[in-house]
């Protein structure tokens, strides 16, 4: 077995994709971790320094006691903090529902695993915006 082939064993990973709104999450779950979390090549307390999004992130880990046991790399992009937090939420729980297949009813049942299609519609013509028309005038 040569130096190339090591390096690819030891480096295995499980990819997934969560999406939200318009952001988009690439996840990489590399089994036999210590818990730490990257996202586009920052700690997750610099990319995302509000507690609240990073709990969001960190909640299908959590739930499924898997948080110290797992590495995470994450590139993400689009949207806001909070629809990308979101993405890499939906990303996480289908990277865990790869890795252990066990783990799906509780990350189902949390609502995980559902990916939110909410996004802002289009703005039509004759209106202000998706749905607003004028004010009307009686003259």
């Amino acid at each position: 077995m040569t130096d190339k082939q090591k390096v690819t064993i030891k480096n295995k990973f499980i990819y997934a994709v969560g999406k939200r709104k318009r952001a988009i999450a690439q996840i990489r779950l590399f089994d036999k971790g210590k818990g730490e979390i990257i996202i586009n090549n920052k700690k997750l307390d610099d990319y995302l320094p509000d507690y609240e999004l990073q709990e969001i992130i960190k909640s299908p880990l959590n739930i499924t006691d898997t948080a110290k046991k797992v590495n995470l790399t994450v590139l993400v992009r689009g949207g806001g903090k909070k629809g990308q937090a979101e993405a890499i939420r939906h990303g996480i729980a289908r990277a865990l529902d790869k890795l252990n297949k066990d783990l799906h009813k509780t990350l189902k049942v949390e609502g995980f695993l559902t990916r939110d299609s909410r996004i802002k519609e289009r703005k039509k013509p004759g209106l202000k915006r998706a749905r607003r028309a004028p004010q009307w005038q009686k003259r």
